[in-house]
């Protein structure tokens, strides 16, 4: 009986073989990348929004206090939307006429809250509270980046599982002082480990890592 086989197809079975590996492996790769690229998890993309504010003149230029605007971010899961109401604390002596306000002023007027784009949205089975988080001393700048210095609003950090799993098993590298948490213009010490151990212990913090803790 004639060999249906030649010889050379043991070593193109091998090849082919190793090319279906390669190519299941490379797609996987390339999948678990694109899943932590900045065009899945839109990091560092500026959103547009119905009235283009600047953190970089309020913050940075006027030194405005994050929790004149973000009241009840030391009391609640919510760190609040302003009102048209604080906005025209100041607005309605500086550039009460300015064309581009105009919005401002029709929400103020009409008592209608102007519709932002949330920069920052969880998913709705995540549950994040940003007043444990202050009270432990997390920094705003360390999730939302230097927004004193953002012309318009970006996400700094791609809020994904892993960034939130790497600060709940390691506070120790990101906690600072309570008193500095709404500093902007902190910068971690040399000694960050040794400091982090010590206001983890001061500040009772646990490595919540257990799916209850966000997954509610």
């Amino acid at each position: 009986m004639p060999q249906i086989f030649g010889r050379s197809a043991n070593s193109l079975s091998k090849i082919s073989l190793a090319g279906l590996l390669l190519v299941v492996g490379s797609l996987i790769t390339l999948a678990i990348v694109l899943g932590r690229s900045s065009y899945v998890t839109r990091a560092s993309e500026y959103v547009e929004q119905p009235i283009q504010f600047s953190h970089l003149h309020h913050v940075g230029d006027d030194g405005i206090d994050c929790r004149y605007c973000h009241t009840s971010v030391e009391t609640s899961a919510f760190a609040g939307i302003p009102p048209t109401k604080t906005c025209m604390n100041c607005h309605s002596q500086i550039f009460s006429t300015a064309p581009f306000l105009e919005p401002v002023r029709e929400s103020f007027r009409s008592d209608k809250s102007i519709a932002w784009t949330r920069v920052h949205d969880l998913p709705d089975f995540a549950y994040f509270d940003h007043s444990i988080h202050v009270a432990k001393g997390v920094g705003c700048s360390t999730c939302h980046g230097p927004v004193d210095r953002m012309p318009l609003m970006r996400k700094q950090n791609s809020l994904q599982m892993e960034w939130c799993l790497d600060c709940h098993r390691h506070p120790e590298r990101y906690v600072r002082p309570r008193e500095e948490v709404f500093n902007m213009n902190y910068t971690a010490p040399a000694n960050q480990l040794e400091l982090g151990r010590k206001l983890v212990e001061q500040n009772r913090i646990r490595r919540m890592t257990d799916c209850n803790a966000c997954h509610r």
